[in-house]
């Protein structure tokens, strides 16, 4: 996995895809560079992106569904336990961002900590996820809009959905157009951006709290019928209500957005982490109050699966509550679209800034300061894919680049704490400085040995230090400290490679139902045998100094590692596997489209093509002495 830094000469073949580029953005490219973002974004800010990209209509069809089919009046804790699994990922998100606060999200934290062949992956299925995902929000919004026209197919013709007979294609003018609208709005800056957003969410979040208070009103007025039901609060038990967790999971998919911003943040170390977890709390918290209400006002089997709140008040009489729920729909689809497009033209920047992209997406508008072409190439493939395909079947995609970011996000944080990379890139424009510090070093070295001892004394500059003490205990423990820092790497190496193909090994045979129950149980014990012995090493052996050191300081730390992230990789690798084969046939497709880019353009194309890597404390000599430390690293 690229742990240990390699050497210079890493331009082709298996270390081409483990190249990892340096963590301090500052570095990464100059400070009067044309294509860097205006920093706008406040705490503030950073909560309503996240609370408006991750409540999305979904909240209002869900409560229904997942009442009905799994968890009946547990759906509250369904709720809960899926915010805590969301919860675990929030906080990997919160340490990298701090520390890496720069724009690309999961990308750059994977290209950092894992390398360039695992990070152009995430790359490209993020692309993917934030494409279909604004597409499929788009084509929703329209038959919501259509309810205020009189019902269905009532919308004015011009934004109305027509059949094309002899393509046999469903257009929508009305979803193309807003997509449209949405990227005109991200072309003006972040900070208007986010100000529309913000309002958007919030009258969103008016609603939701209207269904709160007048629901829990009618409740205590008519008793509570829906907790009055004869299969008690588990009518599906334990392993019904643990369903409804995994299908509601993805009703928190969103916050990760805030990340993708993590460059315009005006104070990232304090903002960011503050942003991810605020925006999480005031979802969860949403939820889970909207569905104490909704499952208490009607018995969880007389649910309607498609408007369970609306229909819900039409029980008592309250049928004009329909058209307030319908705008809340509408609000929460407006700005759920503007999350998913928000984050894509960031992450095709970052992949072109490193090279595995053309420089096109790379640029900045002066004035605006936002990456105005790649917003405008988003939106032109959100609002075809709206206006032209009904998008619904390929929903199931956008789980996977989520997911995806998720699980490396959690293996980047052990990376991080345990294998932190012990040497960076040094790019082409500084590599004659490395050479003039190298020679300096042999120099000084053969001014102290004089010049019969140089050819002894070059090669080592310790073994210098080691004989000029003469001291044998001294060099025993140079030695010994230096012997079990390597073994320490490795062995916790190994231990982060145990933990995953554990958890691969056990999440695949725990879903493979075809297979005889002998044979999965013994699979599932040998996973799990993986996972815990990877787990108890982690566990037992100390972590790397140098996590200290790593990015910038100051922000927020994940907690109980190594056992919060090896969770995180476990509920997200399993609800991968679980998410079906068709859906990953189909992004089979599309990262078998992204390798090819890859082997024909990203790779040989790369920043990271003619860099030597050296370690981290001849990189920062050499930055804080060279006049060129500006120059992309």
């Amino acid at each position: 996995m690229g742990f240990e830094g390699a050497a210079g000469g890493m331009g082709g073949g298996v270390r081409a895809l483990m190249r990892r580029k340096q963590v301090d953005s500052e570095r990464a490219r100059p400070a009067g560079s044309s294509n860097q973002l205006r920093k706008e974004l406040s705490v503030a800010q950073l909560i309503t992106i996240g609370v408006g990209s991750t409540i999305g209509a979904g909240v209002y069809v869900l409560v229904g569904t997942v009442a009905r089919e799994h968890s009946g009046p547990a759906l509250t804790l369904s709720f809960l336990i899926a915010g805590i699994a969301a919860a675990l990922s929030a906080f990997c998100y919160a340490e990298l961002a701090s520390r890496c606060p720069s724009a690309g999200s999961a990308y750059h934290y994977s290209y950092i900590c894992v390398g360039e062949g695992v990070a152009w992956l995430i790359g490209w299925a993020l692309i993917l996820e934030y494409t279909i995902g604004g597409s499929a929000v788009a084509r929703g919004i329209s038959p919501n809009l259509a309810l205020f026209f009189g019902g269905p197919d009532s919308l004015p013709w011009i934004l109305a959905r027509h059949e094309i007979p002899w393509l046999d294609v469903v257009v929508d003018p009305c979803a193309a157009f807003l997509v449209f609208l949405v990227t005109g709005l991200l072309c003006v800056g972040i900070k208007e951006s986010s100000f529309v957003q913000g309002v958007v969410t919030v009258l969103n979040c008016f609603v939701m709290l209207f269904v709160i208070i007048a629901g829990s009103y009618i409740g205590f007025q008519t008793g509570w019928v829906g907790y009055k039901v004869a299969g008690g609060f588990f009518p599906y038990g334990a392993n019904g209500m643990l369903a409804g967790s995994a299908t509601v999971f993805f009703a928190y998919i969103g916050f990760d957005s805030v990340a993708s911003t993590a460059e315009e943040v005006k104070n990232p170390q304090r903002d960011l982490p503050l942003g991810i977890a605020t925006a999480l709390s005031i979802c969860c918290s949403l939820y889970m109050l909207v569905s104490i209400v909704i499952v208490g006002l009607v018995p969880y089997f007389a649910m309607d699966p498609d408007t369970p709140i609306s229909s819900a008040f039409a029980r008592h009489g309250m049928h004009w509550a329909m058209y307030l729920v319908t705008t809340g729909a509408v609000l929460a689809l407006c700005s759920t679209l503007m999350g998913s497009i928000l984050p894509q033209p960031r992450i095709l920047m970052a992949m072109a800034r490193d090279g595995l992209l053309p420089s096109f997406f790379s640029d900045v508008h002066k004035t605006t300061q936002v990456p105005v072409k790649s917003t405008i190439v988003t939106g032109i493939c959100a609002a075809s894919l709206a206006f032209f395909m009904d998008v619904s079947q390929l929903a199931g995609m956008v789980s996977v680049g989520t997911l995806l970011a998720f699980t490396i996000v959690a293996v980047s944080i052990l990376i991080l704490r345990y294998v932190p990379p012990d040497e960076v890139p040094l790019p082409s424009s500084l590599q004659a400085s490395f050479r003039l510090s190298h020679e300096n070093d042999e120099e000084k070295l053969r001014d102290t040995l004089g010049d019969e001892d140089h050819e002894e004394g070059a090669s080592e500059i310790t073994d210098f230090v080691v004989e000029s003490i003469k001291d044998p205990l001294i060099e025993k423990q140079l030695y010994a400290s230096k012997l079990d820092e390597t073994k320490r790497r490795k062995s916790a190496a190994c231990s982060i490679a145990s933990v995953c193909i554990g958890v691969l090994v056990l999440t695949t045979s725990a879903s493979a139902t075809f297979l005889p129950f002998l044979v999965r149980c013994f699979v599932c014990a040998f996973g799990g045998l993986l996972l815990l012995t990877g787990l108890g090493v982690l566990c037992w052996i100390d972590q790397d100094d140098g996590r200290h050191s790593f990015g910038h300081s100051g922000g927020f730390i994940c907690p109980f590692v190594p056992l919060l992230p090896v969770m995180c990789i476990l509920i997200n690798t399993y609800l991968l596997i679980n998410l079906g084969g068709g859906t990953w046939m189909r992004v089979g497709v599309w990262l078998v489209m992204g390798v090819f880019v890859y082997i024909f353009y990203g790779r040989t194309h790369s920043s990271l093509m003619d860099v030597v890597y050296v370690p981290v404390a001849k990189a920062n000599e050499i930055y804080g002495s060279s006049s060129a430390s500006e120059f992309v690293a």
